[in-house]
C-alpha cells in the first residue's frame, strides 16, 4: 500500500505543478482572504493574535478543499479512476497517496499565508513559535486525513454527495480551535492556561479519523463502479 500511495503522491504533484491551475487557485483564494481581512483594519492598526490565526487557519481551510478537489478531478476526467479501481493494491493506498500530495501542497501554499498574515495582519512571530510548528503539524495531518475522504465524496456524480462534503466540513472545527489558541500564543508570545492541552485533542483527532478513512474509504471510491 505504501509504495502504491508513494507512486501516486509522485504522479499527482507531477501533473498538479505541471498544470499550475488547482494549485494556484488555491493560493489566490487563501492570500485573498488574508488580504480582504486586513482591508478591515485602520493604517497603522494590527489585527489581534487571535483573530490573525484564525484568519490564518481559514485560509487553510479553503485551501485544502480547491487542493483535493484538484487532486481527485485528475482521474475524473475519461473516465480514468477505473484504472485506480482496478489496480492491483488496497484502496487505502489511493486514499494515503492524494492526502500525502495534498500535505505537501497544503504545507507549501501555508509558507506563503503566514509571511501574508504577518504583513498584511501586522503580527509577529515570538519565542514560542516551536509550538505553532507542532500544531500546524499535527493540524495538517488531520486536515489532509479527512480532506483526502471528502475529496472522493466530492467527485461523486451525485449531487446529494457534493452538497455532503461540505455538511462534514465542520468536522474539522476541534482542530482549527486548537491551532487557534496555539497560533494566538505565538503571535502574542502568551500561552494561555489549558492551551496545550489542545496538543492532546488534535492528536486524538487525527487517530479517530485517520482510522476512520481507512476504514471508509474503499466503499467511498468504489461508491460510483
Amino acid at each position: 500500500m505504501l509504495k502504491a500511495a508513494l507512486l501516486i503522491a509522485s504522479k499527482d504533484l507531477r501533473l498538479t505543478m505541471g498544470r499550475g491551475s488547482g494549485l494556484l487557485q488555491a493560493l489566490l483564494l487563501g492570500l485573498l482572504l488574508i488580504f480582504v481581512f486586513s482591508l478591515s483594519l485602520t493604517p497603522g492598526q494590527r489585527m489581534s493574535a487571535q483573530g490573525a490565526a484564525a484568519i490564518f487557519w481559514m485560509a487553510s481551510a479553503f485551501c485544502q478543499v480547491l487542493i483535493f478537489s484538484t487532486l481527485y478531478g485528475l482521474e475524473e476526467i475519461n473516465g480514468q479512476r477505473q484504472g485506480l479501481v482496478l489496480a492491483p493494491s488496497p484502496a487505502q493506498g489511493v486514499w494515503l497517496g492524494k492526502a500525502l500530495a495534498g500535505l505537501c501542497l497544503l504545507v507549501a501554499s501555508q509558507t506563503l499565508f503566514l509571511p501574508a498574515t504577518i504583513v498584511f495582519l501586522g503580527q509577529e512571530i515570538s519565542d514560542l513559535w516551536r509550538l505553532g510548528l507542532a500544531i500546524v503539524i499535527i493540524g495538517d495531518i488531520g486536515i489532509v486525513a479527512i480532506g483526502s475522504l471528502l475529496g472522493a465524496l466530492s467527485q461523486g456524480q451525485s449531487a446529494r454527495e457534493s452538497l455532503l462534503s461540505i455538511v462534514l466540513f465542520p468536522l474539522l472545527a476541534p482542530l482549527f480551535l486548537g491551532g487557534i489558541r496555539i497560533g494566538s500564543a505565538v503571535f502574542s508570545g502568551k500561552l494561555s492556561e489549558g492551551a496545550d492541552g489542545w496538543f492532546g485533542i488534535a492528536l486524538a483527532f487525527d487517530a479517530i479519523f485517520v482510522a476512520s478513512a481507512l476504514a471508509l474509504f474503499p466503499s467511498v471510491y468504489n461508491a460510483e463502479e
